[in-house]
């Protein structure tokens, strides 16, 4: 609309311009002429001088209307400007009170468990294979991170484990992965398994506790801990809760799917286990 009514403004202006000089010019030639000459000459002039007038109010609406639109769209882009500052503010003090929350909370897990020596890690990518539940840190060997070591939330919920390493950075292979073979405890009931990654399972977010004593239970909704057999992990950390228990093998084994106690996905630090009391 702005560039039509330049374009067309800047033609009519110079329209009205013309026909005013001619308008002029006529009216100076018969200016000396006979009396009809000269009545002729101002019957003529008036409704063109009226409707020269006329054109050039409108156009200097049109001109005083582009002269707001150009005001307008400055404040309409410097609105715009301040609108994003503002954001980025927002975003950074939303960023700042998170982990800020994240450092309270690991703080009062720290606290209680003493013998941990933690590492805390950034998360800089994620697998895309269907084959593999996998992220990179941004720690490595030269922080003393050592493949075999647990990985936790700020909560104590287990992430997963360590399985490479390199000077700056580290693969941890996460507790939903096909791989995955955890020793594991039904905390409600006591019944001890093991955590047994599954493709499809995988593909899901979910994995499962399974190998189960003959004689024990498992219920929904029970929270399934590390059990600490084995040493390659500390006693407690949380694996995640059973959300639906399954038979197999004409209905005789049971084993409980499990959904994880932390959001895999949308995780952005991370903390490494470099150390821990192992218990007997």
């Amino acid at each position: 609309m702005k560039n039509y009514l330049t374009k067309k403004g800047i033609k009519l202006g110079i329209i009205v311009l013309v026909f005013a000089l001619v308008v002029a010019l006529i009216t100076g030639l018969l200016g000396g002429k006979a009396g009809l000459a000269r009545n002729l000459s101002g019957t003529l002039s008036k409704p063109v001088q009226k409707c020269a007038q006329s054109i050039a109010d409108w156009l200097g609406d049109i001109y005083g209307y582009m002269f707001r639109y150009d005001a307008l769209e400055q404040e309409n882009e410097t609105l715009k400007q301040q609108l994003a500052e503002a954001q980025a503010q927002i975003r950074q003090v939303d960023s700042i009170q998170a982990e800020n929350d994240q450092l309270n909370e690991l703080l009062g897990f720290s606290q209680s468990h003493s013998d941990y020596e933690l590492e805390a890690t950034r998360v800089i990518a994620r697998s895309s294979s269907n084959w593999s539940s996998t992220m990179t840190i941004n720690k490595g060997s030269g922080d003393d991170v050592a493949v075999g070591d647990p990985v936790i939330t700020e909560t104590g919920a287990l992430v997963g484990q360590v399985t490479e390493v390199g000077t700056h950075w580290a693969t941890v292979t996460t507790v939903v992965d096909a791989s995955t073979n955890i020793g594991a405890i039904a905390s409600q009931t006591g019944s001890t398994g093991m955590i047994i990654g599954e493709y499809s399972l995988m593909q899901q977010g979910l994995t499962r506790i399974t190998y189960l004593p003959n004689d024990s239970q498992i219920f929904e909704g029970d929270t399934v801990i590390t059990s600490g057999v084995g040493g390659a992990f500390p006693y407690g950390l949380v694996i995640g809760t059973i959300s639906s228990v399954q038979t197999e093998g004409g209905g005789q084994i049971e084993y409980g799917v499990i959904t994880p106690g932390c959001t895999l996905g949308t995780l952005s630090q991370i903390f490494v286990i470099k150390d821990f009391e192992v218990v007997d």
